[in-house]
Formats: C-alpha cells, sequence, structure tokens
C-alpha cells in the first residue's frame, strides 16, 4: 500500500494524488489530536481509513504520544480497538 507517514499526519498517495489520509497536529509535547480522516470516494469501503487508523496508532506507540480523539472515525475505531488503547491520551477527554 502507498502510505507515507509524517510527523502530523499519514497519507495514502496513489500517482502523486492524495487519496486519503489521516491527521494528528500536535497538542504538547508529547501529544496529539486526531482529528481529520479522510479517503476518497472511489476507494471507500476497502478498509483504507481502517489502515491509516493502525498506522497512526502504531506511529504514536513507536514514538511515545498520545492521543486525543476529536475525530469521529477515530473514536469509533478505538472503541472497536481495544489493544490500542495506551495510546490515547485519557487525561484529554478521550
Amino acid at each position: 500500500m502507498p502510505f507515507e507517514t509524517q510527523d502530523n499526519q499519514i497519507l495514502y498517495t496513489v500517482d502523486g494524488r492524495t487519496l486519503a489520509r489521516v491527521t494528528f497536529p500536535k497538542t504538547g509535547p508529547d501529544t496529539v489530536d486526531i482529528d481529520h480522516t479522510f479517503v476518497d470516494p472511489s476507494l471507500r469501503g476497502q478498509g483504507i481509513a481502517g489502515q491509516l487508523m493502525e498506522q497512526t496508532a502504531a506511529a504514536l506507540r513507536r514514538t511515545g504520544r498520545r492521543a486525543a480523539l476529536s475525530c469521529s472515525y477515530a473514536r469509533q475505531w478505538f472503541e472497536r480497538h481495544p489493544e490500542w488503547q495506551d495510546v490515547l491520551d485519557t487525561g484529554a477527554g478521550a
């Protein structure tokens, strides 16, 4: 899969076009807010958003960061994946 991890976002890019993205801007020294998930209509229903979220959770775990969740998709995904609860910033209302 053509995923690209950057500091505060993960992109799914094909032929130079970003077709999916999750953004998680920094909110503190070791915290971020997963605030937006987008998947192009041509890719919906293929599990791309879930893959983006799993890659995001893994990146946060690797870097020792924790996340608040203002994105509704992110909240739903983390509810369904308790194995990633350790990356949530529970003090931020996650």
